[in-house]
């Protein structure tokens, strides 16, 4: 069976300019960085390369996994028989937030994407899309990564 794979990439059509995806991504991130008071991200078309590779990849396995032994930081999204949008998506992340309590630096449940998002120390992001008739895997790469055991993201 031929699996049918379309990347999402907006492209600008010129070398090193930024496309709308990349801002709708760069502007999610940071209006959350924002609230927690931490510096914005930029854009990297050298994780977007990482991320659309990954993301390929883990679409045409069928999985869903971190990349193995990596050395970025990297949240994932999928979602089955619909398409999610950016604003979808980071704010599924976000929503992690409420499990985070910044006195203890624990969680209650799962929080790494939105800490991930959220770490002082994180200057670059850079995302991709990959989808079939099926299926939809969002991966984004940050450097430096964050979610150090012990240490606090802001």
């Amino acid at each position: 069976m031929r699996l049918a794979l379309l990347i999402l990439v907006f492209a600008t059509g010129s070398v090193g300019a930024e496309s709308r995806f990349d801002r709708e991504i760069v502007s999610a991130h940071n209006e959350i960085r924002a609230r927690v008071g931490v510096p914005p991200l930029v854009w990297s078309d050298h994780l977007e390369g990482i991320a659309r590779d990954w993301a390929k990849t883990l679409l045409s396995r069928r999985e869903l996994s971190h990349r193995p032994n990596g050395n970025l930081g990297e949240n994932l999204f999928a979602i089955m028989g619909a398409r999610s949008s950016t604003a979808e998506v980071i704010r599924a992340w976000a929503g992690e937030a409420k499990n985070y309590d910044y006195r203890s630096n624990r969680c209650r449940d799962a929080c790494g994407h939105n800490t991930q998002i959220v770490w002082r120390d994180t200057t670059q992001v850079g995302c991709a899309v990959a989808r079939d008739n099926r299926r939809e895997i969002w991966v984004c790469n940050y450097d430096p990564p964050g979610n150090w055991v012990g240490h606090r993201p802001y």
